[in-house]
């Protein structure tokens, strides 16, 4: 299936691998990538270090095109920058909109700028700046997420810009991404239905947990960070919604940050920083501040740990509707094929003859045309 986006970053097909952090590694990207996808590497939870060791392996496994997402915001963005220029990543993704003077320079390096934006305004912002394509998420979609529906917000982004335009947010199938070129878009964007296969490194306890989810378990709460965040509803956070245990949370988060600085590498002064630049332009409590900039660590506990009871688990609304563990070539490979099979469906659907379609009749001169001015009843 070509779109302008298989055109623009030379994949087979018009599917994104989005950028989780602790679960979009090499292993998923590499598999995401020979299954003839875009894998996007998240780099915010690695080190510089790692991130440079990470798109090497992917690279020793695969020739096809990755990407690397980035924190426009972090402190050391510019490094990371460097790094997937000197390593010849393919694609930078941003879950920020980045400067203009960071899509100059990427795109100077002959890397393509692809950030994910939650307003039709982001989306007309980063195109003008000369982003090469535009990832558009709704509100379904997990993690940090906004409040439109991909469904209101998808159309207004497609006809504000001129660039190619992914959908995120509700999607997990071949009838969504019919549903997403219908709307004018050049592909999807899905994350928690690739965290959810056999090629995901997330613990399986965690995996099954996802799998047992109905939607009301599903929700969207500024409890954990003081941003929207869809989520797993957990006990940590029906705690936190209900106002109970703050300080212990508070404690907890303190603990598990100062283990994030050890394994990142940052210190107090940049982990402040980062979780004051998260709260984009919000008005966050001291508290909240320092939950923001504890979140990787919340996402760990879980993704990487399986402590379902004390983590945080990002999920899209489509949760809900997954029931398998596919592997990633048997996933996209499901996808194009119902995709292609909803296509043709629609297309092979009867429709009269032009010559044979009633023509709009002229209304009886007799009837009243104009709006009535009294009330059925006559009164």
């Amino acid at each position: 299936m070509r779109t302008a986006l298989t055109d623009l970053v030379g994949v087979r097909h018009p599917i994104v691998q989005t950028g989780m952090g602790w679960v979009a590694g090499p292993r998923l990207v590499t598999a995401t990538a020979r299954a003839g996808a875009l894998g996007i590497l998240a780099s915010a939870t690695m080190t510089p270090e790692q991130l440079r060791s990470a798109v090497r392996e992917v690279r020793s496994r695969t020739d096809a095109p990755f990407g690397v997402n980035l924190r426009a915001d972090a402190g050391d963005a510019r490094e990371r920058v460097r790094i997937i220029v000197e390593e010849g990543v393919r694609v930078a993704s941003f879950a920020l909109a980045p400067s203009r003077e960071l899509i100059a320079e990427l795109k100077e390096a002959g890397v393509l700028v692809v950030p994910s934006v939650g307003a039709r305004r982001h989306a007309e912002k980063v195109a003008a700046w000369g982003a090469d394509a535009v990832i558009v998420q709704g509100g379904e979609g997990g993690g940090h997420t906004g409040e439109v529906a991909t469904t209101v917000l998808l159309p207004q982004v497609v006809d504000a810009v001129d660039i190619p335009v992914v959908a995120a947010g509700g999607f997990h199938d071949g009838r969504g991404l019919a549903a997403a070129l219908a709307y004018g878009a050049a592909g999807v964007a899905m994350g928690t239905r690739f965290l959810l296969t056999s090629d995901s490194t997330v613990p399986d306890a965690v995996k099954a947990r996802y799998l047992a989810a109905t939607a009301k378990d599903i929700t969207l709460t500024r409890a954990v960070d003081g941003l929207p965040h869809r989520m797993l509803r957990t006990e940590m956070v029906a705690e936190l919604e209900g106002g109970a245990g703050r300080l212990r949370s508070l404690y907890g988060a303190v603990r598990r940050a100062s283990r994030f600085r050890r394994l990142s590498g940052l210190s107090w002064p940049d982990m402040v920083r980062d979780g004051l630049a998260m709260r984009h332009g919000k008005e966050l409590s001291w508290s909240q501040v320092l939950l923001a900039a504890n979140t990787p660590m919340l996402l760990r506990a879980a993704m990487v740990e399986g402590r379902t009871d004390l983590g945080i688990m990002a999920s899209g609304q489509v949760a809900a509707l997954i029931e398998d563990l596919p592997s990633v070539a048997g996933l996209v490979e499901r996808v194009m094929a119902d995709a292609e099979g909803t296509c043709a469906a629609l297309g092979a659907m009867p429709r009269p003859p032009l010559e044979d379609r009633a023509a709009p009749s002229s209304p009886d001169p007799g009837l009243r045309t104009t709006p009535a001015t009294s009330s059925p009843s006559g009164d």
